[in-house]
């Protein structure tokens, strides 16, 4: 009913977007932001409470040697206040914000009237004067016995503008600075470690700086006590953990499920047999139980985890439990309406009934609501006939005007499917069971990092309830996940929320549903840092745990941040005159080194193209193999490693492509010969054009006809006696006016030392033509031979 109601501000609807530069409330914020902007006191000044009753807050903000006064009254009329100030004499405030003109201190206080619901700004026409009060400070340590994390206050007294800064020293170690405060109530924290002794001596010093520079300080101190067990914080988000139980006879009436001093039912009843359920304690991640008969147990005891899932099935004389449904058991919904199950546990059913709206084949009226279809030992069933399409279904359970819980239901029916179990007066659904459980598995990449602010995450993934998200790095690696928590923190990337762009989803049209976020401001000068190792998004709840946890894709932001310049930079082998240089692109390595000629030589790093690279004498490193070593992080195998390989960029390499050559494609020496004389033949219209496929090896690897040496090589073509080289020619009488190779990289899978191919041990002619022998005889040679069409290479420019 709400896309029926105008829009404030506006005369746009609900059909257009809400983007309106012209909208009061835009020209309000852009109004506040500019005058932020230009007077940043008024962001990060000191600020000190002036006035705090009559529907009238002020407080003032002093920075740069200037007071501020900002006043905000919610009354409906306006209203004239007397404000203290630190502007003495004869000063005055303009205001900069809600008003105009000018107001004048007198005796340390000014009168403004703020208009009705309304805000104003006012700034000191002049720099305030060196304070008259020396600076002062006391200080309030926690009590004796302190543990975990502590509060110690500080109190300034009548220091004007004061800063304080508080710095402890627990037993003889080192002092460390807690932080500073520049405004009430100048409250720090401490978190004492659990490795720290009981009676450990715990040291405080205060010192306070006032706004002239001058500055005076203090002590306290007090002891440690005992450090409690800490209790691990759950991410964990089940109402209910559900067990299904099969007994051959079918009797569930004295069944019972226990768990701890509760004590269930098997009241529901399913395709696989009965179920019953208990409530999760709060913060536990795991539930206990037992099945029993008659006091009788059913086998042993055992353990849900619900990290895993919520939602179990044992079989009457099997150990164990399995997590997943059963296969076969449970038949294929009925996509064309929805079945409700609804539990009442005080089993009165009279009079209850389903309000149906959206989704619904037909909408009910409130006073003839839906009756159910059936009842059984769970307790009734409604079904609910759905419109074409539907992809929710809006409903009440009630009786007369009494509803089960005070808000409307509707049922998802792509996330809980076309049936579903409720328990009446609770919100959410007993079965199917889709309660959050943490996805931590660090190993996968999920997250991507697309450019230098924006990381996307799948939907799927993404907590809506999480506090905080963030990139957490770690140069050396190292993090693990133990027990539901990463073993480190590593540093971290804040991240806030977000949304991809046009022009992102165009270039990456796949994320387009993922969930955003930007990198915060104040940590994109540490970037570049966090490339350099383990990189891990991680969400975290309220409380402290881990919700989220996985790895993270890189090869945008490395893109957005080294793509730039590694454009303009030429890679592998080059020479100039006397000197050989050769570069390699490897922006998150923390060590190159070449391997040339025995030796191991240092490359040095460009930061802004991400490329490492190293010169030597072209004569002396002309024609010589080489590979590089490489340091750097392996997600594959989660840890930093060296690896020796050979370089992307090679124009030559050895034999099975063990190591690079340094050659120089411009040198006439490693021309064939006739090469500068060659004259192609004049080119054929390609309108008049007949094409005949080949690769280069396939077309001479098994021709008897060929030099054995020449076999899948170049060379074959120069074999004119060949029975390839005389089809050729046939197919060039027949019209053909151009080969085309099939890819001539460097393979990767075939071996290219011809006493290490295979071919198939078999003779395939003399094989029934519908034999599967053929077939079988080839496979076994087919890791190892000579074929391959040369669509997996190794090395793209050799």
């Amino acid at each position: 009913d709400y896309l029926d109601d105008d829009e404030i501000g506006t005369e746009r609807t609900h059909a257009s977007d809400a983007y309106d530069v012209r909208h009061p409330l835009y020209r309000s914020i852009a109004a506040l932001s500019k005058l932020r902007k230009a007077n940043p006191a008024l962001a990060d000044g000191v600020q000190k409470e002036l006035y705090a009753k009559d529907s009238v807050y002020a407080f003032s903000r002093t920075g740069g040697g200037r007071e501020y006064v900002v006043a905000v009254n919610n009354a409906s009329a306006a209203k004239t206040v007397e404000l203290p100030v630190e502007s003495r004499g004869s000063g005055k405030f303009r205001f900069l914000y809600g008003g105009s003109g000018k107001v004048r201190a007198k005796d340390g206080r000014i009168e403004v009237t703020v208009p009705a619901l309304s805000s104003v700004v006012l700034r000191a026409q002049n720099k305030l004067k060196r304070p008259s009060v020396r600076p002062s400070v006391s200080l309030q340590a926690p009590e004796a016995g302190a543990t975990g994390t502590v509060t110690i206050s500080a109190d300034p007294g009548r220091t004007a503008g004061a800063r304080v800064v508080l710095a402890a020293q627990v037993g003889n170690g080192r002092w460390q600075t807690l932080g500073s405060a520049d405004h009430a109530p100048y409250k720090f924290t401490q978190k004492i470690p659990d490795s720290v002794a009981a009676g450990t001596p715990l040291r405080y010093k205060a010192v306070v700086v006032d706004r002239a520079g001058r500055t005076a300080s203090t002590l306290a101190d007090t002891v440690t006590g005992q450090v409690p067990t800490p209790k691990k914080p759950s991410a964990v988000d089940r109402a209910h953990a559900v067990v299904h139980y099969k007994r051959a006879n079918g009797d569930y009436d004295n069944v019972l499920l226990k768990s701890g001093d509760t004590e269930a039912r098997f009241v529901g009843r399913d395709a696989y047999g009965a179920f019953a359920w208990v409530r999760v304690p709060e913060g536990s991640d795991s539930v206990t139980y037992t099945i029993e008969d008659s006091g009788t147990a059913e086998g042993g005891e055992r353990t849900i985890d619900l990290a895993q899932t919520g939602e179990v099935w044992v079989e009457q004389g099997k150990e164990g439990q399995a997590t997943t449904k059963p296969d076969g058991v449970y038949p294929s919904p009925d996509k064309t309406k929805a079945v409700i199950h609804v539990h009442r546990s005080d089993g009165d059913y009279d009079g209850w009934g389903l309000h149906t709206w959206t989704g619904s084949a037909k909408e009910t009226d409130w006073t003839k609501p839906l009756q159910p279809v059936g009842k059984d030992a769970y307790g009734v069933t409604f079904e609910v006939p759905l419109s074409d399409g539907a992809t929710s279904l809006s409903y009440i359970l009630h009786k007369g005007d009494e509803k089960d819980i005070p808000s409307d239901r509707s049922l998802d029916l792509a996330v809980y499917g076309n049936e579903v179990w409720l328990n009446a007066g609770e919100s959410g659904y007993l079965l199917p069971s889709v309660g959050s459980a943490p996805d931590l598995d660090i190993t996968k990449a999920q997250a991507q990092w697309i450019d230098t602010d924006t990381v996307a995450l799948p939907p799927s993934m993404n907590v809506k309830a999480a506090a905080s998200t963030q990139l957490v790095y770690s140069r050396d690696g190292g993090i693990t996940v133990d027990d539901g928590a990463l073993s480190s923190e590593g540093r971290w990337l804040r991240l806030l929320p977000a949304q991809l762009t046009e022009s992102q989803k165009a270039a990456y049209p796949h994320l387009k549903a993922y969930t955003a976020f930007t990198v915060d401001p104040r940590d994109r000068d540490r970037v570049r840092d966090a490339l350099f190792g383990q990189l891990i998004l991680t969400q975290r709840l309220a409380n402290g745990a881990l919700a989220t946890a996985t790895g993270v894709q890189i090869q945008g932001v490395l893109d957005d941040v080294y793509a730039g310049k590694a454009k303009r930079t030429v890679f592998g082998p080059v020479f100039k005159g006397r000197t050989a240089a050769l570069t390699v692109w490897a922006p998150t390595a923390h060590k190159v080194s070449l391997e040339l000629d025995g030796r191991t030589i240092p490359m040095r790093r460009d930061d802004a193209s991400g490329a490492w690279s190293v010169t030597g004498p072209a004569a002396a490193w002309r024609g010589k193999e080489y590979r590089y070593a490489v340091t750097v992080w392996a997600p594959s195998v989660q840890k930093v490693v060296t690896n020796k390989v050979t370089d992307p960029y090679s124009l030559a390499l050895t034999t099975d492509s063990e190591r690079s050559l340094v050659v120089d494609l411009d040198d006439r020496s490693l021309a064939p010969r006739g090469w500068e004389h060659y004259r192609k033949p004049e080119a054929v219209p390609l309108r008049d054009a007949q094409i005949q496929e080949l690769h280069i090896r396939d077309f001479s690897v098994a021709d008897p006809t060929a030099d054995a040496d020449h076999r899948g090589t170049y060379l074959a073509f120069t074999d004119k006696k060949s029975d390839g080289s005389k089809h050729l020619r046939e197919l060039a009488g027949a019209g053909t006016s151009y080969v085309h190779l099939l890819p001539a990289f460097d393979i990767a899978t075939i071996p290219e030392k011809k006493s290490e191919q295979t071919a198939p041990d078999c003779d395939l002619a003399a094989l029934p033509a519908d034999s599967e022998k053929q077939q079988e005889c080839v496979t076994k040679a087919a890791a190892k031979d000579a074929f391959n069409w040369g669509y997996d290479p190794y090395h793209y420019t050799v």
